[in-house]
């Protein structure tokens, strides 16, 4: 089967920064429509339709430059805080000295506060200081002293400047940190398939290989013992395994970047993806002389890959049964389709498992029910339940929903958020 390496990315500031744009142009509409209503009180009109024109210009040819963190570069917010703080020191020389004195707006207005907003967005409340700072001393400037409304608006901008930088900051590092958590997650559970593979093929072969050994003697008892000695060893690798190094920490304009493989074959999505399967045709080969397999007179439908997965948990609860009730145990398989899931049902006459002997089993590595059946079935959305009274045998439903597949894939849980 093919693998494919998938790319997804996080980004919870990126509404920030469609907001910043929205703000900016309506900002902008709102200090032209300001000064176009009270002109004619101006001492020099002149100056501020000249700044206005660079100020429109400028606003909207910058666009692009607010989209997006990596647009959104140290010169360009040098700039853009450069034209705001023109606009607030040329009020005084355009307007009249008495509606400076009375508390009169800016020819900027609240546009300055975008200005100051996307300091913040960009580089966190340490940038957001600096640049409500610069406002701050430009607006007393304007002023000339420290009237009561004029520290009001400059203590109310810089708070929130830092305010918002600071929730960026905070969201960013939830971002990382969920991004890790998912890129831990999607190794973990191909950690998982390949060790349910390992059980299913390499582990049984070495455990038969060490009881054959054990029976035969001479030369095959000491084949025997190394295959054990190589079976434990391989139990304890594919049951503990390494989380891998972060590569969650990328942080580009798009966000944080998760990166995880995935199986590309048939029934995943992929091109090799085919039509719904008859659960029935794979189980139909577990059916023997001491295996008894009672079915639906319909087919019953599952996409490849679950119909795979449920055949797969099958048979290795029928392996179970062999290797731990004997050959000569008798096992029943149920097989009933109803309208929301499919149930699978192994039961067996063998002597049951005695209580904590799962447990004990997993700790030991022993993950033919934790990887091989629970594994499978949790993979898909379902769930698998293991009912052993000892001396009345031991039985198995697996149940799989019809209508969730791929319900545990990382990448749609990152799609989401």
């Amino acid at each position: 089967m093919a693998r494919r390496d998938t790319v997804m990315r996080m980004s919870v500031e990126q509404p920030l920064w469609r907001a910043l744009t929205g703000y900016r142009v309506l900002t902008m509409i709102y200090a032209i429509g300001l000064f176009a209503s009270a002109h004619d009180e101006f001492t020099r009109p002149w100056l501020a339709v000249a700044y206005f024109a660079v100020l429109g210009a400028w606003t909207l040819a910058t666009l692009p430059r607010v989209a997006s963190a990596a647009a959104c570069t140290k010169p360009f917010l040098a700039a853009d805080l450069a034209v705001a703080l023109t606009g607030i020191l040329l009020t005084p020389v355009a307007d009249a000295a008495e509606r400076v004195h009375d508390g009169g707006p800016t020819l900027p207005s609240i546009w300055t506060a975008g200005s100051v907003l996307a300091f913040a967005v960009k580089g966190g409340w340490r940038w957001a200081a600096l640049a409500s700072t610069l406002v701050a001393v430009a607006n007393l400037v304007e002023r000339g002293n420290p009237a009561r409304d004029t520290v009001h608006n400059v203590v109310l901008v810089w708070v929130a400047s830092i305010a918002i930088g600071y929730v960026v900051e905070v969201a960013r590092a939830s971002e990382r940190t969920l991004a890790r958590a998912l890129e831990i997650e999607a190794a973990t559970r191909e950690r998982e398939r390949l060790a349910r593979d390992i059980h299913d093929g390499v582990l049984q072969v070495l455990a038969m290989v060490q009881r054959r050994g054990a029976v035969i003697g001479g030369e095959a008892a000491e084949l025997g013992r190394m295959a054990g000695e190589q079976e434990v060893a391989l139990r304890t690798l594919v049951s503990g395994g390494l989380v891998p190094a972060s590569r969650a920490s990328e942080d580009t304009a798009r966000g944080a970047v998760v990166r995880t493989v995935e199986e590309d074959g048939p029934g995943d999505g992929g091109p090799g993806d085919g039509g719904p399967v008859d659960l029935r045709s794979l189980l139909a080969p577990h059916a023997g002389s001491r295996v008894s397999l009672a079915e639906p007179g319909a087919p019953v439908l599952l996409a490849p890959r679950a119909a795979r997965e449920v055949a797969a948990a099958v048979g290795a609860a029928l392996d179970n049964v062999r290797r731990h009730a004997g050959e000569q145990a008798r096992a029943w398989i149920l097989v009933e389709d109803e309208p929301d899931e499919v149930i699978a049902t192994v039961r067996d006459d063998g002597p049951g498992i005695p209580e904590g002997r799962l447990a004990q089993a997993e700790g030991e590595g022993r993950l033919g029910v934790a990887l091989s059946i629970r594994g499978r079935l949790r993979d898909l959305g379902g769930s698998a339940d293991v009912i052993s009274v000892p001396g009345q045998g031991t039985e198995v439903e697996l149940r799989v929903p019809k209508d969730r597949q791929r319900t545990n894939d990382p990448r749609g849980k990152a799609e989401q958020r």
